[in-house]
């Protein structure tokens, strides 16, 4: 079985969802896989990855104000030295995820029409 591994850095892109597929995509060419599986792993704890919709914008406005109901950022959180969009994050990564796998086929990710791969 062939592994490939390597770290993509993406740089600090503020609050919402941000479509990272073109780097996950530009990533599974680099490793030359025709068929298997791609693992996508943030090292992070106030951050997450969801595969979502990327036709319609308002399914990510959608998802960010069920967020904000679910951690607003003026809420009395204990753990606030980091400001106010910090806990809100943290809770919002509990409920999601923090790694995504997506078959590869063809030298392909295999997701579907509408999918992408977002960091939120």
């Amino acid at each position: 079985m062939k592994v490939h591994q390597e770290e993509i850095d993406l740089p600090a892109r503020g609050r919402g969802l941000h479509d990272v597929t073109s780097e996950v995509r530009r990533a599974v060419a680099r490793a030359a896989v025709r068929t298997g599986l791609c693992t996508v792993f943030l090292q992070h704890t106030s951050a997450s990855l969801v595969v979502q919709e990327n036709a319609d914008p308002a399914v990510q406005r959608d998802l960010q104000r069920w967020a904000d109901r679910i951690a607003p950022e003026d809420a009395d959180y204990e753990h606030d030295t980091e400001g106010p969009d910090d806990m809100p994050a943290h809770i919002r990564a509990s409920f999601t995820r923090t790694s995504e796998t997506i078959p590869v086929r063809d030298g392909e990710l295999l997701l579907g029409t509408w999918q992408a791969v977002y960091l939120w």
